[in-house]
């Protein structure tokens, strides 16, 4: 079973950065399309970027501009840099594949207080 493991996550000024990380187990990012999600408690989980094998990043609408995203197949990993945060990206940030398939890690918890 594959395992995700998130991190980095934290408190935050509006404007500041983070960079968030994401580990997977058995090599999922070379065989699976992998993506960056976050979630508030009470609302539907939303789709950030998405890493398709290969090299390619595609950002969605949601902090297109405001984050990158980049991946390493030989440590299983992949980052999420995010910058000129806003109180409204207060969330769990998490990693899975993208379809969603595999059991969702712990997430990593950015809080970005006004």
């Amino acid at each position: 079973q594959v395992q995700l493991v998130e991190s980095g996550g934290g408190s935050v000024q509006p404007g500041g950065s983070l960079t968030l990380s994401c580990q997977a187990s058995q090599n999922t990012f070379s065989r699976t399309a992998m993506g960056w999600y976050r979630q508030v408690p009470g609302k539907e989980s939303q789709l950030l970027a998405t890493a398709p094998r290969g090299n390619e990043v595609v950002i969605s609408d949601i902090m297109k501009g405001r984050i990158t995203v980049s991946k390493d197949i030989a440590t299983d990993s992949m980052n999420l840099r995010m910058y000129n945060l806003k109180p409204e990206d207060t969330a769990v940030y998490s990693c899975n594949a993208f379809p969603q398939t595999y059991s969702w890690g712990q997430g990593t918890q950015v809080i970005v207080f006004p």
